[in-house]
């Protein structure tokens, strides 16, 4: 399908009527710099008429699952009821075309060959697939954190059990003193039978961002091979995946690019294709160097696919360097205010560039669970307990319709709490 056709399919398919909103928004403040936009409120406010929100609560937990703005929101409704009309028909004849060409759209944002990227449902499937899918042999050597998402861990814990794999588990400082010191940490575990190592490109506890391509290129100059656990990384700040250096990169859609739940990519150098067994059998035809070997899952929610377009369109219309500069400023508004507050412990760097819209925050003498009951029940803030891995707070995650009322509401329930 050529992009021209493929084009006024997605437009057949989803077009929300009267959704122009954000186009003539952002008309009106394309003159000003990001740095300068991250701070007005008019702006931000005309951005947050365009999302539905629940008013029961002040909603800081987009780390998990940022919800999509209204108009990515209808073009998916737009999505679901058009395959339901064409049923079978749309499934064999135009869906792979489409998710294909919604790749390639993933892959000119990431800026990747199409060639080496494909669409997952998570990024657990994504870094599963890798993890579960390289040619271990007993005595392997694997490098992890305990930072690391629990999913991914589990799954080195099954390789090992399967195959003989030895898992060797650091510790990363909450509050580096350099990007030496995390590159060292990891060098310091390589031997010369580790064969992989995974690394968070942001710590999804505390929103450290790690510096993945010294890390990448340290493990390279040793021979081992780099997988890196993009779930809270793509879409919330600027970067290419090959200024990463690394071979493999796996991340989630419906967090920051605020896909509809069930979208996720896969990223594998186009040299590491062959290396990887598929998660599902693929078809004897298949090239061992075709990362669609690597895509087979069998029937799946083809609409969220589609809504992969819209919500890069979304993203595009906010602009990179606008929601990035956003997304810091909303965070240190608030961590900034409560860094020095005796009793308040906030477990993220404060370096602007080691930390973008996730925060970490707890308070002495409070057990993170109780605090985040605390702050839903007296202050109406949801946010999520983490207590683990030298991580003792609840996670704080705004999103671009957050506004600094809401953190304000936070900064005063921390330092009451603080006081007490």
């Amino acid at each position: 399908m050529d992009k021209r056709t493929f084009i006024k399919n997605i437009s057949l398919l989803g077009t929300a009527p009267g959704i122009d909103h954000l186009d003539q928004w952002v008309k009106k403040y394309q003159h000003i710099l990001p740095a300068k936009l991250a701070s007005d409120e008019d702006f931000w406010e005309g951005v947050r008429k365009g999302y539905r929100l629940k008013p029961a609560y002040i909603n800081l937990e987009n780390g998990y699952y940022c919800i999509q703005p209204q108009e990515t929101l209808e073009n998916f409704i737009g999505h679901v009821r058009e395959v339901n009309k064409q049923g079978a028909y749309y499934m064999r004849r135009t869906q792979m075309d489409d998710k294909r060409a919604m790749a390639e759209k993933l892959a000119a944002l990431a800026g990747c060959s199409k060639e080496e990227l494909i669409i997952t449902r998570n990024t657990t499937e994504s870094l599963n697939m890798v993890i579960g899918g390289i040619h271990w042999q007993a005595g392997d050597e694997a490098i992890m954190a305990e930072q690391d998402y629990g999913a991914m861990l589990d799954m080195f814990k099954q390789v090992a059990a399967r195959f003989g794999v030895v898992n060797k588990i650091l510790s990363i400082p909450n509050h580096p003193s350099s990007d030496e010191e995390i590159v060292n940490l990891y060098a310091s575990a390589i031997t010369t039978k580790t064969k992989l190592l995974m690394v968070c490109h942001m710590t999804n506890i505390t929103g450290q961002i790690l510096p993945v391509r010294k890390i990448c290129d340290m493990a390279h100059s040793k021979g081992v091979k780099v997988l890196v656990d993009g779930a809270h990384a793509f879409a919330q700040f600027a970067y290419t995946i090959p200024e990463l250096h690394c071979d493999y990169y796996g991340t989630s859609l419906h967090k920051w690019l605020s896909v509809p739940l069930g979208a996720g990519f896969l990223y594998v150098k186009k040299e590491s294709i062959k290396d990887i067994w598929p998660l599902l059998g693929s078809g004897s035809d298949s090239k061992d160097d075709d990362i669609y070997r690597l895509n087979h899952t069998g029937t799946h929610p083809v609409h969220t696919d589609l809504a992969i377009a819209n919500a890069i369109d979304y993203y595009l219309k906010i602009g990179v360097e606008r929601k990035e500069a956003r997304l810091r400023y909303l965070q240190h508004y608030w961590t900034d205010k409560v860094r020095n507050i005796p009793n308040v412990i906030v477990n993220t760097p404060v370096a602007v560039e080691r930390s973008c819209a996730i925060a970490n925050v707890g308070i002495k003498n409070i057990k993170p669970g109780d605090l985040a009951a605390i702050l839903l029940k007296n202050y109406k803030i949801y946010t999520v307990a983490i207590d683990y891995a030298n991580v003792h707070g609840c996670r704080i995650t705004p999103n671009i319709y957050t506004t600094p009322k809401d953190l304000d509401v936070l900064v005063k329930a921390l330092t009451e709490l603080a006081a007490k």
